[in-house]
């Protein structure tokens, strides 16, 4: 009876440990590929800003960004730092009369603005009348979907040459790069091609948070 009770034990723990896997096998994408942390919440590891560095730091598992106009580039290992086609997603919150922007398909630049790829923007209230979830200078947004000093999910897709935004699961920005998009002076940099991303400190007025920085690539 002792050996017969030890079977039925090794076997009950047999397809307990297989029903507590079956979640975590749930939770995989359809294709496989699964949303990867790009910010550890204890430090700035991966990442490179230029000039005026000091702008941003990690304050209770965000990244903060308060200070002179500077950029914080992704250079870690996910994807090598170039990415193409993905699903891009952060938890952003901004304190009143505040500016910021998320860059997609960008290159590290020691200083001034970035000249490479995309900027979606971030801000609920400062001067500037496009508003957050906007494709800058391309998709302008008006209206306000995200409020200061509440958490919200900003969210960018890129899958061949088209762009969508979602702010709060509402989509702000849908667009579709043309083959032979118009651009002029610096501006022929805004178009979509391969790069990492980047975060904005916009002005020394500008106080806004950063957390959950994930992506997930796309074939």
């Amino acid at each position: 009876m002792m050996k017969l009770s030890l079977n039925y034990t090794i076997i009950l723990l047999l397809v307990l440990g297989n029903l507590n896997e079956a979640p975590a096998q749930e939770m995989k994408s359809a294709d496989g590929n699964d949303w990867i942390s790009l910010f550890n919440g204890k430090d700035l590891d991966g990442w490179k800003a230029g000039v005026n560095a000091s702008t941003f730091s990690v304050e209770d598992g965000t990244i903060k960004v308060a200070g002179e106009r500077a950029h914080l580039f992704y250079v870690g290992d996910v994807q090598n730092h170039n990415f193409k086609n993905f699903e891009f997603k952060a938890r952003v919150m901004t304190k009143p009369g505040s500016n910021s922007g998320i860059y997609i398909h960008t290159q590290y630049q020691e200083d001034g603005w970035p000249l490479h790829g995309y900027e979606v923007q971030v801000n609920n209230s400062q001067g500037d009348w496009k508003r957050t979830g906007s494709l800058y200078n391309i998709v302008d947004v008006k209206e306000n979907y995200a409020v200061d000093n509440e958490w919200y999910t900003e969210y960018v897709k890129v899958e061949g040459k088209r762009i969508i935004i979602k702010i709060n699961d509402i989509v702000v920005v849908d667009y579709t790069e043309p083959e032979k998009p118009f651009r002029e002076g610096d501006g022929v940099h805004r178009v979509l091609g391969t790069g990492t991303f980047a975060l904005q400190g916009h002005d020394p007025g500008s106080i806004v948070f950063y957390k959950d920085i994930m992506v997930r690539p796309l074939p």
